[in-house]
């Protein structure tokens, strides 16, 4: 059995499921893309190809292995996109939370029944159908659960508005001694320099104290700020919208004094590592032109 703990995004990691990019599918319509970098890449005729994400995902399972990290991989479904795990499911506490994703993901779920059935199912639940929620947007950090929402409303108007705060309030019930946070994020169907499609998008706790964050991520001043204050000026990393673009913040933590980073982040990764932190750094650019990153293909069951 796996006994689920998760209370924050950086404690040492031990089990996590890894997406992963074998019959992906191929190129979709531009009329299936489901955000607007995919657009973007589906356009200019540079979407990525099936071999270099196997390739990229390949790599991080490597940096896993190389810390004794359990790995579970989904099983497959043909032609479909299972990269990005991040999104069908989060782990609070001792609690597997399944998401409330867009219908026509609902399989990927499904395919990783194989690890869900070696957890307690009393300690597997999931939201009302109208609370949306995606993993992506939610992020325990101790005594808090941040989570990224979109308010506005013209919420369905957006594909890529994907936790409300229906879900929030789901949360705060399922979590009564949390203190639940929720940032208003900036949507475009159409932009991806203005798009932060979930939280981990433009913000991310790494090592004991700092944060990385951008601030146009967030359509509410204050509560950027909020953030701003919570960490400490001195401890924010604030990236640009062309890092933003290339996902900067999603990085991910597989120990305090660890992560996992995208090769060409140079500014990211020598800053990290001028704070003590040792940078894996792995090829990801493929992946990421489908607006997701390292966080986003992970799935971490177990920290300690």
């Amino acid at each position: 059995m796996i006994k689920l703990n998760v209370t924050d995004e950086t404690a040492r990691l031990r089990a996590v499921i890894l997406g992963t990019a074998l019959s992906n599918g191929g190129v979709p319509k531009l009329e299936d893309a489901y955000d607007p970098k995919s657009l973007l890449h589906i356009k200019e005729n540079t979407y990525p190809k099936e071999e270099d994400m196997v390739e990229e995902m390949n790599a991080v399972e490597e940096v896993f292995n190389k810390y004794g990290i359990q790995v579970f991989r989904p099983k497959l479904i043909n032609d479909y996109n299972q990269i990005f795990a991040r999104d069908i499911g989060f782990v609070i506490e001792d609690t597997f939370i399944k998401a409330n994703i867009l219908p026509d993901r609902e399989q990927e779920i499904e395919a990783i029944e194989h690890v869900l059935t070696q957890i307690d199912e009393d300690k597997i639940i999931r939201f009302p159908e109208e609370a949306h929620i995606e993993g992506g947007d939610v992020m325990p950090h101790g005594d808090y659960i941040f989570v990224g929402v979109y308010r506005g409303p013209d919420y369905a108007d957006y594909i890529i508005a994907r936790t409300n705060m229906l879900a929030v309030e789901a949360l705060q019930n399922q979590f009564p001694d949390k203190k639940v946070v929720s940032f208003n994020l900036r949507k475009s169907n159409t932009n991806p320099y203005e798009n932060a499609l979930h939280l981990d998008c433009c913000f991310q706790p790494v090592g004991e104290k700092y944060a990385i964050l951008h601030k146009n991520g967030f359509l509410e001043e204050e509560e950027y700020q909020w953030l701003v204050d919570f960490f400490g000026a001195e401890n924010v990393f604030e990236i640009s919208s062309e890092e933003m673009f290339h996902m900067n913040s999603n990085i991910f933590s597989i120990a305090p004094d660890v992560v996992v980073s995208e090769k060409n982040f140079t500014r990211l990764n020598t800053w990290l590592r001028s704070k003590g932190i040792t940078v894996e750094e792995v090829p990801y650019a493929e992946i990421s032109k489908q607006e997701g990153l390292l966080r986003c293909s992970t799935l971490p069951l177990v920290r300690e």
